[in-house]
């Protein structure tokens, strides 16, 4: 897909992953949604910087564990750029869950923002790219050092992405996080179900990341243990993220239901 002058949304876009994944996209060309809960001044801030480089910014703030507010984040982003092309569900929590003490509450803050809130978005957001119509270019020729264009820019039906961000853990648990991981292996399962429903002309794709930026007050004797136990032997950086999603994005329009790990080794280790 090119995404210059395309229209994605990125729920969670206020801070550190989803942040860099709005500039970097921005940067392509694309008008940027950027979705944000709580963190106002954080996506104001996002958003500043992209309007100085000259690109188009409309921000959107909702609870996406309310299915209402699924459907107006969507809706009005489409309203704003005259239509959706690209969604990228990345907004989520993440708080320890030690077994024996999870609630209730615990349970539906995570499962509700996390899971629910992805599938309500990904499904109005399917709703509207499907009225999108017309031929959209296949992928953009991958140029690689050396070896000069692979492939080149076939019409095709791709009208829309979905890209869900889910975690390494969706597939090798953490312990006490385990609202937050099962939350996370239904991305999995629900890049897959989607995939299959929406095709041929929505591709849905998922990227699990690894460890990346660690919280700020991560123990340090902890974190080197990580590193340890990756066989990259460092902690991931956004741009890994990044890269993956533009990949997913730019670099091919013959993949979906399909989940890329990105972390370092770690699920080998």
């Amino acid at each position: 897909m090119d995404l210059n002058g395309k229209s994605v949304l990125i729920t969670g876009a206020g801070r550190r992953i989803g942040a860099g994944l709005a500039k970097a996209i921005a940067a392509r060309g694309a008008k940027i949604g950027i979705h944000y809960n709580r963190s106002k001044k954080e996506a104001a801030s996002v958003a500043k910087a992209i309007e100085k480089q000259g690109g188009t910014v409309f921000l959107t703030q909702g609870d996406i564990s309310d299915v209402g507010d699924c459907g107006r984040i969507i809706a009005e982003t489409a309203r704003a750029f005259g239509g959706l092309h690209v969604l990228i569900n990345n907004a989520a929590v993440f708080f320890k869950t030690p077994l024996l003490q999870t609630t209730e509450k615990d349970w539906d803050q995570t499962l509700d923002t996390n899971l629910k809130g992805a599938f309500f978005c990904a499904q109005a957001a399917a709703k509207i790219m499907q009225k999108n119509g017309g031929r959209e270019d296949r992928a953009l020729p991958v140029r690689v050092r050396g070896v000069g264009a692979l492939g080149a820019s076939l019409p095709g039906p791709h009208i829309g992405s979905i890209i869900n961000i889910a975690d390494w853990a969706a597939i090798r648990p953490y312990t006490d996080y385990l609202p937050y991981c099962i939350s996370k292996a239904g991305i999995v399962a629900m890049t897959k179900g989607l995939a299959r429903t929406l095709a041929p002309k929505i591709t849905v794709n998922c990227v699990a990341p690894g460890p990346i930026l660690l919280p700020e007050d991560f123990d340090k004797r902890e974190k080197k243990i990580l590193v340890a136990r990756t066989p990259l032997k460092r902690i991931g950086a956004p741009e890994d993220i990044i890269n993956a999603v533009l990949f997913l994005l730019e670099g091919t329009d013959f993949m979906t239901g399909s989940t890329i790990v990105v972390d370092g080794g770690r699920l080998i280790a």
